[in-house]
Protein backbone atom coordinates (compact mmCIF):
# COMPACT_ATOMS: atom_id res chain seq x y z
CA UNK A 1 0.00 0.00 0.00
CA UNK A 2 2.75 2.09 0.61
CA UNK A 3 4.65 1.69 -1.88
CA UNK A 4 1.59 2.28 -4.39
CA UNK A 5 1.00 5.74 -2.76
CA UNK A 6 4.61 6.10 -3.24
CA UNK A 7 4.74 5.81 -6.77
CA UNK A 8 1.29 7.47 -7.23
CA UNK A 9 2.79 10.38 -5.46
CA UNK A 10 5.96 10.43 -7.39
CA UNK A 11 3.94 10.37 -10.72
CA UNK A 12 1.94 13.22 -9.58
CA UNK A 13 5.07 15.41 -8.84
CA UNK A 14 6.45 14.16 -12.33
CA UNK A 15 3.19 15.28 -13.76
CA UNK A 16 3.24 18.59 -12.00
CA UNK A 17 7.18 19.02 -12.65
CA UNK A 18 6.74 18.52 -16.48
CA UNK A 19 5.89 20.67 -18.83
CA UNK A 20 2.63 18.95 -20.04
CA UNK A 21 1.12 19.59 -16.26
CA UNK A 22 1.96 23.31 -15.79
CA UNK A 23 0.36 23.95 -18.77
CA UNK A 24 -2.45 21.66 -17.85
CA UNK A 25 -2.68 23.61 -14.33
CA UNK A 26 -2.81 27.21 -15.82
CA UNK A 27 -5.19 26.37 -18.68
CA UNK A 28 -7.53 24.99 -16.18
CA UNK A 29 -7.40 27.62 -13.48
CA UNK A 30 -7.37 30.35 -15.96
CA UNK A 31 -10.37 29.17 -17.52
CA UNK A 32 -11.84 28.10 -13.92
CA UNK A 33 -11.44 31.92 -12.90
CA UNK A 34 -12.63 33.50 -16.10
CA UNK A 35 -15.94 31.64 -15.84
CA UNK A 36 -16.28 31.98 -11.99
CA UNK A 37 -16.16 35.77 -12.91
CA UNK A 38 -18.47 35.43 -15.71
CA UNK A 39 -21.23 33.49 -14.20
CA UNK A 40 -20.41 35.79 -11.30
CA UNK A 41 -21.31 39.00 -13.32
CA UNK A 42 -23.86 37.27 -15.32
CA UNK A 43 -26.09 36.44 -12.01
CA UNK A 44 -25.18 40.21 -11.05
CA UNK A 45 -26.86 41.49 -14.03
CA UNK A 46 -29.79 38.67 -14.33
CA UNK A 47 -30.84 39.70 -10.48
CA UNK A 48 -30.51 43.37 -12.07
CA UNK A 49 -32.99 43.08 -14.87
CA UNK A 50 -35.13 41.03 -12.26
CA UNK A 51 -35.48 43.88 -10.49
CA UNK A 52 -35.85 46.35 -12.94
CA UNK A 53 -38.53 44.43 -14.35
CA UNK A 54 -40.07 43.74 -11.25
CA UNK A 55 -40.13 47.85 -10.34
CA UNK A 56 -41.91 48.35 -13.86
CA UNK A 57 -44.26 45.83 -13.36
CA UNK A 58 -44.88 47.27 -9.61
CA UNK A 59 -45.55 50.95 -10.85
CA UNK A 60 -47.67 49.70 -13.69
CA UNK A 61 -49.88 47.68 -10.76
CA UNK A 62 -49.90 50.46 -8.78
CA UNK A 63 -51.25 52.68 -11.14
CA UNK A 64 -53.86 50.06 -12.41
CA UNK A 65 -54.93 49.95 -8.62
CA UNK A 66 -54.92 53.67 -7.38
CA UNK A 67 -57.04 54.82 -10.51
CA UNK A 68 -59.37 51.77 -10.19
CA UNK A 69 -59.87 52.35 -6.62
CA UNK A 70 -60.92 55.80 -7.32
CA UNK A 71 -63.83 54.46 -9.82
CA UNK A 72 -65.36 52.95 -7.16
CA UNK A 73 -67.50 54.15 -4.11
CA UNK A 74 -65.80 55.65 -0.85
CA UNK A 75 -68.32 53.32 0.91
CA UNK A 76 -67.18 49.86 -1.40
CA UNK A 77 -63.56 51.09 -1.55
CA UNK A 78 -61.99 49.21 1.22
CA UNK A 79 -63.98 46.13 0.69
CA UNK A 80 -62.65 46.40 -3.10
CA UNK A 81 -59.14 47.04 -1.69
CA UNK A 82 -59.51 43.70 0.21
CA UNK A 83 -60.01 41.68 -2.84
CA UNK A 84 -57.78 43.95 -5.13
CA UNK A 85 -54.88 43.89 -3.00
CA UNK A 86 -52.25 41.20 -3.91
CA UNK A 87 -48.71 40.42 -2.48
CA UNK A 88 -46.21 42.82 -3.40
CA UNK A 89 -48.49 45.89 -4.03
CA UNK A 90 -51.18 46.77 -1.38
CA UNK A 91 -53.14 50.22 -1.26
CA UNK A 92 -55.20 50.82 2.46
CA UNK A 93 -56.46 53.45 4.96
CA UNK A 94 -54.19 55.21 6.89
CA UNK A 95 -54.77 53.84 10.26
CA UNK A 96 -51.63 55.87 12.21
CA UNK A 97 -49.55 58.95 10.83
CA UNK A 98 -45.91 58.17 10.09
CA UNK A 99 -43.32 61.15 8.86
CA UNK A 100 -42.83 61.71 5.51
CA UNK A 101 -39.34 62.07 3.56
CA UNK A 102 -37.97 65.15 2.61
CA UNK A 103 -37.97 64.19 -0.85
CA UNK A 104 -40.01 61.77 -3.12
CA UNK A 105 -38.46 58.86 -3.98
CA UNK A 106 -37.56 57.26 -7.47
CA UNK A 107 -40.23 54.94 -7.26
CA UNK A 108 -43.02 57.63 -5.82
CA UNK A 109 -41.56 59.90 -8.46
CA UNK A 110 -41.96 57.64 -11.01
CA UNK A 111 -45.76 57.11 -10.36
CA UNK A 112 -46.50 60.83 -9.29
CA UNK A 113 -45.29 61.31 -13.01
CA UNK A 114 -47.80 58.98 -14.26
CA UNK A 115 -51.07 59.84 -12.35
CA UNK A 116 -50.42 63.56 -13.09
CA UNK A 117 -50.87 66.37 -11.07
CA UNK A 118 -54.42 65.78 -9.59
CA UNK A 119 -52.67 63.00 -7.25
CA UNK A 120 -50.71 63.86 -4.56
CA UNK A 121 -48.03 61.03 -3.35
CA UNK A 122 -45.59 61.71 -0.35
CA UNK A 123 -42.80 58.84 0.68
CA UNK A 124 -42.79 57.80 4.42
CA UNK A 125 -39.51 58.62 5.91
CA UNK A 126 -39.36 54.68 7.00
CA UNK A 127 -39.43 51.67 4.93
CA UNK A 128 -41.85 48.53 5.91
CA UNK A 129 -40.29 45.95 8.04
CA UNK A 130 -40.96 43.05 5.19
CA UNK A 131 -38.05 45.40 2.92
CA UNK A 132 -35.35 44.21 5.73
CA UNK A 133 -36.17 40.20 5.26
CA UNK A 134 -33.73 37.64 3.15
CA UNK A 135 -35.12 36.14 0.04
CA UNK A 136 -34.10 33.04 -1.27
CA UNK A 137 -31.75 33.14 -4.77
CA UNK A 138 -30.57 30.92 -6.95
CA UNK A 139 -27.28 31.00 -8.52
CA UNK A 140 -24.40 28.76 -10.40
CA UNK A 141 -22.71 28.91 -6.91
CA UNK A 142 -25.47 27.53 -5.30
CA UNK A 143 -28.60 28.83 -2.94
CA UNK A 144 -28.14 31.83 -1.12
CA UNK A 145 -29.92 34.37 1.23
CA UNK A 146 -30.00 37.94 -0.24
CA UNK A 147 -31.91 41.38 1.03
CA UNK A 148 -34.38 42.44 -2.01
CA UNK A 149 -32.46 45.63 -3.64
CA UNK A 150 -35.69 47.01 -5.75
CA UNK A 151 -38.29 49.11 -4.59
CA UNK A 152 -39.72 48.85 -1.69
CA UNK A 153 -41.47 51.64 0.71
CA UNK A 154 -44.40 53.30 1.54
CA UNK A 155 -46.33 56.12 0.01
CA UNK A 156 -49.44 58.27 0.62
CA UNK A 157 -51.68 58.82 -1.83
CA UNK A 158 -54.55 61.12 -1.87
CA UNK A 159 -56.78 60.38 -4.55
CA UNK A 160 -58.18 63.61 -6.58
CA UNK A 161 -61.73 63.19 -4.32
CA UNK A 162 -58.73 63.90 -1.01
CA UNK A 163 -59.19 60.81 0.40
CA UNK A 164 -56.08 59.50 1.98
CA UNK A 165 -54.79 55.72 1.08
CA UNK A 166 -51.30 54.26 1.57
CA UNK A 167 -49.36 52.52 -0.42
CA UNK A 168 -47.05 49.90 0.36
CA UNK A 169 -44.62 48.38 -2.06
CA UNK A 170 -43.26 45.09 -1.24
CA UNK A 171 -40.63 42.62 -1.83
CA UNK A 172 -42.38 39.94 -4.31
CA UNK A 173 -42.81 36.32 -3.25
CA UNK A 174 -40.21 33.83 -3.03
CA UNK A 175 -40.23 31.45 -6.12
CA UNK A 176 -41.43 28.03 -5.20
CA UNK A 177 -38.61 26.29 -6.62
CA UNK A 178 -35.62 28.92 -5.51
CA UNK A 179 -33.16 26.49 -3.71
CA UNK A 180 -34.32 23.45 -5.72
CA UNK A 181 -32.02 22.93 -8.74
CA UNK A 182 -29.16 21.05 -8.45
CA UNK A 183 -26.02 22.90 -9.99
CA UNK A 184 -23.54 20.13 -8.62
CA UNK A 185 -24.33 17.74 -11.55
CA UNK A 186 -24.20 20.65 -13.88
CA UNK A 187 -20.57 22.02 -12.02
CA UNK A 188 -19.22 18.75 -11.95
CA UNK A 189 -19.98 18.42 -15.60
CA UNK A 190 -18.64 21.85 -16.03
CA UNK A 191 -15.29 21.00 -14.66
CA UNK A 192 -15.00 17.50 -16.21
CA UNK A 193 -15.17 18.79 -19.61
CA UNK A 194 -12.56 22.20 -18.41
CA UNK A 195 -10.03 19.67 -17.79
CA UNK A 196 -10.44 17.14 -20.77
CA UNK A 197 -9.85 20.65 -22.72
CA UNK A 198 -7.29 21.69 -20.61
CA UNK A 199 -5.36 18.11 -21.00
CA UNK A 200 -6.01 18.40 -24.49
CA UNK A 201 -4.35 21.55 -25.22
CA UNK A 202 -1.32 21.11 -22.83
CA UNK A 203 -0.41 17.55 -24.96
CA UNK A 204 -1.42 19.14 -28.13
CA UNK A 205 1.50 22.00 -26.76
CA UNK A 206 3.97 20.03 -25.73
CA UNK A 207 3.89 16.82 -28.22
CA UNK A 208 5.92 18.64 -30.46
CA UNK A 209 8.43 19.47 -27.74
CA UNK A 210 8.55 15.80 -26.49
CA UNK A 211 8.90 14.89 -29.80
CA UNK A 212 12.28 17.13 -30.02
CA UNK A 213 13.36 15.94 -27.05
CA UNK A 214 13.55 12.18 -27.61
CA UNK A 215 15.10 13.71 -30.87
CA UNK A 216 17.95 15.02 -29.45
CA UNK A 217 18.32 11.90 -27.11
CA UNK A 218 18.41 9.80 -30.20
CA UNK A 219 20.83 12.17 -32.20
CA UNK A 220 22.90 11.89 -29.01
CA UNK A 221 22.70 8.44 -29.25
CA UNK A 222 22.68 7.42 -33.29
CA UNK A 223 24.16 10.47 -35.63
CA UNK A 224 22.31 8.37 -38.37
CA UNK A 225 18.86 8.39 -36.61
CA UNK A 226 16.56 9.02 -39.40
CA UNK A 227 15.37 12.97 -39.18
CA UNK A 228 11.80 14.14 -38.00
CA UNK A 229 8.97 14.06 -40.00
CA UNK A 230 7.53 17.56 -41.05
CA UNK A 231 4.17 17.92 -39.86
CA UNK A 232 2.16 19.80 -37.36
CA UNK A 233 1.63 23.86 -37.63
CA UNK A 234 4.34 25.42 -39.06
CA UNK A 235 6.19 26.69 -36.25
CA UNK A 236 6.69 23.17 -35.48
CA UNK A 237 7.32 22.09 -38.95
CA UNK A 238 9.73 24.90 -39.26
CA UNK A 239 11.81 23.78 -35.62
CA UNK A 240 11.09 20.34 -36.94
CA UNK A 241 12.94 21.25 -40.30
CA UNK A 242 15.79 23.44 -38.33
CA UNK A 243 16.88 20.64 -35.95
CA UNK A 244 17.18 18.26 -39.16
CA UNK A 245 19.56 20.54 -40.61
CA UNK A 246 21.42 20.80 -37.95
CA UNK A 247 21.67 16.89 -37.61
CA UNK A 248 22.74 17.03 -40.96
CA UNK A 249 25.42 19.40 -40.42
CA UNK A 250 26.73 17.75 -37.55
CA UNK A 251 26.52 14.24 -39.32
CA UNK A 252 28.55 15.52 -42.18
CA UNK A 253 31.25 17.33 -39.90
CA UNK A 254 31.87 14.16 -37.66
CA UNK A 255 32.46 12.54 -40.63
CA UNK A 256 34.89 14.76 -42.17
CA UNK A 257 36.75 14.84 -38.94
CA UNK A 258 36.53 11.02 -38.63
CA UNK A 259 37.54 10.75 -42.33
CA UNK A 260 40.72 13.08 -41.91
CA UNK A 261 41.96 11.47 -38.67
CA UNK A 262 41.49 7.75 -40.12
CA UNK A 263 43.70 8.77 -43.36
CA UNK A 264 46.23 10.52 -41.13
CA UNK A 265 46.30 7.85 -38.83
CA UNK A 266 46.63 4.99 -42.05
CA UNK A 267 48.66 6.90 -43.70
CA UNK A 268 51.39 7.35 -41.49
CA UNK A 269 51.83 3.65 -41.07
CA UNK A 270 53.75 3.14 -44.47
CA UNK A 271 56.53 5.56 -43.68
CA UNK A 272 56.79 4.44 -40.10
CA UNK A 273 57.06 0.83 -41.11
CA UNK A 274 59.69 2.27 -43.67
CA UNK A 275 61.46 3.66 -40.45
CA UNK A 276 61.71 0.63 -38.38
CA UNK A 277 63.28 -1.36 -41.37
CA UNK A 278 65.92 1.06 -42.27
CA UNK A 279 66.62 1.24 -37.91
CA UNK A 280 67.45 -2.22 -38.04
CA UNK A 281 70.60 -1.01 -39.85
CA UNK A 282 71.96 1.46 -37.16
CA UNK A 283 75.01 -0.04 -36.13
CA UNK A 284 75.17 1.46 -32.58
CA UNK A 285 73.00 -1.27 -30.65
CA UNK A 286 72.27 1.89 -27.40
CA UNK A 287 71.20 4.34 -30.12
CA UNK A 288 69.00 1.78 -32.18
CA UNK A 289 67.55 0.76 -28.96
CA UNK A 290 66.25 4.20 -28.04
CA UNK A 291 65.02 4.87 -32.17
CA UNK A 292 62.84 1.58 -32.18
CA UNK A 293 61.53 2.57 -28.76
CA UNK A 294 60.07 5.82 -29.80
CA UNK A 295 58.80 4.34 -32.89
CA UNK A 296 57.15 1.70 -31.19
CA UNK A 297 55.47 4.50 -29.27
CA UNK A 298 54.42 6.37 -32.43
CA UNK A 299 52.99 2.89 -33.81
CA UNK A 300 51.07 2.79 -30.86
CA UNK A 301 49.62 6.15 -31.01
CA UNK A 302 48.80 5.96 -34.72
CA UNK A 303 46.85 2.51 -34.21
CA UNK A 304 44.81 4.28 -31.35
CA UNK A 305 44.24 6.93 -33.49
CA UNK A 306 42.47 4.12 -35.57
CA UNK A 307 40.65 3.19 -32.54
CA UNK A 308 39.61 6.75 -32.16
CA UNK A 309 38.45 7.26 -35.24
CA UNK A 310 36.38 4.20 -35.18
CA UNK A 311 35.22 4.48 -31.77
CA UNK A 312 33.36 7.47 -33.53
CA UNK A 313 32.27 5.83 -36.57
CA UNK A 314 28.53 4.91 -36.47
CA UNK A 315 27.85 2.73 -39.15
CA UNK A 316 28.01 -0.59 -37.26
CA UNK A 317 24.23 -1.82 -37.30
CA UNK A 318 22.85 -2.01 -33.72
CA UNK A 319 21.72 -4.80 -32.57
CA UNK A 320 20.68 -6.73 -29.41
CA UNK A 321 23.53 -8.44 -27.80
CA UNK A 322 23.55 -10.97 -24.71
CA UNK A 323 25.88 -8.72 -22.44
CA UNK A 324 26.99 -11.53 -20.50
CA UNK A 325 28.26 -13.02 -23.11
CA UNK A 326 29.78 -10.51 -24.66
CA UNK A 327 31.53 -9.58 -21.32
CA UNK A 328 32.63 -13.05 -20.41
CA UNK A 329 34.35 -13.26 -24.08
CA UNK A 330 35.99 -10.51 -23.15
CA UNK A 331 37.19 -11.33 -19.71
CA UNK A 332 38.00 -15.14 -21.10
CA UNK A 333 40.26 -13.35 -23.96
CA UNK A 334 41.97 -11.21 -21.46
CA UNK A 335 43.04 -13.97 -18.98
CA UNK A 336 43.96 -16.18 -22.27
CA UNK A 337 46.68 -13.51 -22.92
CA UNK A 338 48.06 -13.48 -19.62
CA UNK A 339 45.96 -10.94 -17.69
CA UNK A 340 44.58 -10.86 -14.25
CA UNK A 341 40.93 -10.63 -14.74
CA UNK A 342 38.08 -11.86 -12.66
CA UNK A 343 34.55 -11.81 -13.81
CA UNK A 344 31.75 -11.87 -11.05
CA UNK A 345 28.27 -11.67 -11.22
CA UNK A 346 25.60 -11.67 -13.80
CA UNK A 347 23.36 -8.63 -15.63
CA UNK A 348 20.86 -11.68 -17.43
CA UNK A 349 19.57 -8.93 -20.44
CA UNK A 350 20.25 -7.67 -23.24
CA UNK A 351 21.48 -4.30 -24.54
CA UNK A 352 21.48 -2.56 -28.11
CA UNK A 353 24.20 -1.98 -29.23
CA UNK A 354 27.10 -2.47 -31.74
CA UNK A 355 29.41 -5.69 -30.91
CA UNK A 356 32.25 -4.61 -32.09
CA UNK A 357 32.59 -0.84 -30.34
CA UNK A 358 30.95 -2.32 -27.41
CA UNK A 359 34.02 -5.00 -27.04
CA UNK A 360 36.54 -2.59 -27.90
CA UNK A 361 35.17 -0.23 -24.89
CA UNK A 362 35.05 -3.19 -22.65
CA UNK A 363 39.04 -3.81 -23.93
CA UNK A 364 40.32 -0.69 -23.10
CA UNK A 365 38.87 -0.36 -19.95
CA UNK A 366 39.81 -4.03 -18.66
CA UNK A 367 43.41 -3.54 -20.17
CA UNK A 368 43.98 0.03 -18.72
CA UNK A 369 42.92 -1.63 -15.45
CA UNK A 370 45.71 -4.45 -15.61
CA UNK A 371 47.95 -1.90 -17.21
CA UNK A 372 47.97 0.60 -14.63
CA UNK A 373 46.98 -1.44 -11.85
CA UNK A 374 48.11 -4.98 -12.68
CA UNK A 375 44.59 -6.45 -11.97
CA UNK A 376 40.77 -6.47 -12.87
CA UNK A 377 38.14 -7.25 -10.88
CA UNK A 378 35.43 -7.06 -13.22
CA UNK A 379 31.33 -7.38 -11.05
CA UNK A 380 28.59 -6.74 -13.03
CA UNK A 381 25.24 -6.40 -11.51
CA UNK A 382 21.37 -5.49 -12.76
CA UNK A 383 19.76 -2.32 -12.02
CA UNK A 384 16.38 -1.38 -12.62
CA UNK A 385 16.39 -0.94 -16.75
CA UNK A 386 20.56 -0.93 -17.37
CA UNK A 387 23.44 -2.92 -16.48
CA UNK A 388 26.03 -1.70 -14.36
CA UNK A 389 29.74 -2.94 -14.97
CA UNK A 390 32.46 -2.03 -12.30
CA UNK A 391 36.50 -2.62 -13.01
CA UNK A 392 38.44 -2.39 -10.09
CA UNK A 393 42.33 -2.57 -10.10
CA UNK A 394 44.97 -2.44 -7.53
CA UNK A 395 46.94 0.49 -8.27
CA UNK A 396 47.06 3.75 -6.38
CA UNK A 397 44.09 5.39 -7.87
CA UNK A 398 43.62 8.79 -9.54
CA UNK A 399 43.58 12.19 -7.81
CA UNK A 400 40.24 13.39 -7.76
CA UNK A 401 40.79 16.47 -9.70
CA UNK A 402 42.21 14.95 -12.35
CA UNK A 403 39.76 12.10 -13.02
CA UNK A 404 37.49 14.46 -15.30
CA UNK A 405 40.63 15.08 -17.38
CA UNK A 406 41.63 11.46 -18.09
CA UNK A 407 39.14 11.28 -20.55
CA UNK A 408 40.46 14.31 -22.30
CA UNK A 409 42.57 12.43 -25.30
CA UNK A 410 46.17 12.29 -24.88
CA UNK A 411 45.97 13.26 -21.69
CA UNK A 412 47.88 11.17 -19.56
CA UNK A 413 48.73 11.26 -15.34
CA UNK A 414 52.24 11.71 -14.56
CA UNK A 415 53.89 8.67 -12.26
CA UNK A 416 52.68 5.38 -12.71
CA UNK A 417 49.99 6.70 -15.66
CA UNK A 418 53.26 7.59 -17.72
CA UNK A 419 54.42 6.80 -21.36
CA UNK A 420 56.61 4.31 -20.19
CA UNK A 421 53.39 1.99 -19.40
CA UNK A 422 52.77 2.33 -22.71
CA UNK A 423 49.21 4.58 -22.58
CA UNK A 424 48.91 6.93 -25.39
CA UNK A 425 45.81 8.75 -23.36
CA UNK A 426 43.09 7.62 -25.70
CA UNK A 427 41.94 4.21 -24.23
CA UNK A 428 39.47 6.16 -22.13
CA UNK A 429 38.33 8.53 -24.28
CA UNK A 430 37.49 5.85 -26.75
CA UNK A 431 35.87 4.04 -24.17
CA UNK A 432 33.41 6.74 -23.20
CA UNK A 433 32.68 7.60 -26.89
CA UNK A 434 31.03 3.89 -27.53
CA UNK A 435 29.52 4.69 -23.84
CA UNK A 436 27.80 7.49 -24.77
CA UNK A 437 27.23 6.18 -28.47
CA UNK A 438 24.90 3.11 -26.64
CA UNK A 439 22.98 5.43 -24.65
CA UNK A 440 25.47 4.93 -21.46
CA UNK A 441 27.99 6.73 -18.72
CA UNK A 442 31.30 6.04 -17.38
CA UNK A 443 32.24 7.33 -14.24
CA UNK A 444 35.63 7.09 -12.17
CA UNK A 445 35.88 6.65 -8.64
CA UNK A 446 38.69 5.56 -6.01
CA UNK A 447 37.84 2.68 -3.60
CA UNK A 448 37.85 2.81 -0.24
CA UNK A 449 39.96 -0.14 0.35
CA UNK A 450 42.19 1.35 -2.27
CA UNK A 451 42.53 0.75 -6.44
CA UNK A 452 40.30 2.50 -9.00
CA UNK A 453 36.85 1.64 -9.73
CA UNK A 454 35.46 2.29 -13.10
CA UNK A 455 31.88 2.05 -13.54
CA UNK A 456 29.84 1.67 -16.58
CA UNK A 457 26.18 1.60 -17.14
CA UNK A 458 24.61 0.28 -19.96
CA UNK A 459 20.31 0.74 -20.54
CA UNK A 460 18.52 -2.26 -21.38
CA UNK A 461 17.39 -3.16 -24.09
CA UNK A 462 13.31 -4.58 -24.18
CA UNK A 463 12.27 -6.06 -27.18
CA UNK A 464 8.72 -3.68 -27.58
CA UNK A 465 10.79 -0.85 -27.31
Amino acid sequence: MRASLGSMTGRVKAFLGSMTGRVFFTLALGILLSAALTQWLADAERLRVIEDVRDAHALERAEQLIMATEVVPASARLAYLAVANRPGIRLEEIRREMPHAAAPSEFAAGLAQRLGPSYKLESLATRPSACDNKRIQSTMFGSTKAQWRGACESVDVRLRDGEMLRLSVLPPRGSPIAGKTDYRTIIALFLVSIGFLAYLVARMTTRPLKQLAQAAKDLGNDINHPPLELSGASEIRQASAAFNAMQARIRQYIFQRTQMLAAITHDLQTPLTRLRLRLEKVADPELQERLIGDLSAMQAMVREGLDLARSMDTSETMQPLDFDSLLDSVCSDASDAGQHVALNGRAAMAVLGRPMGLRRALVNLIDNAVKYGQEAVVTVERLAGAARIRIRDAGPGIAPAEQARVFEPFYRIEGSRSRESGGTGLGLTIARNIAEQHGGTIALANHPDGGLEVTLVLPEYYAGK
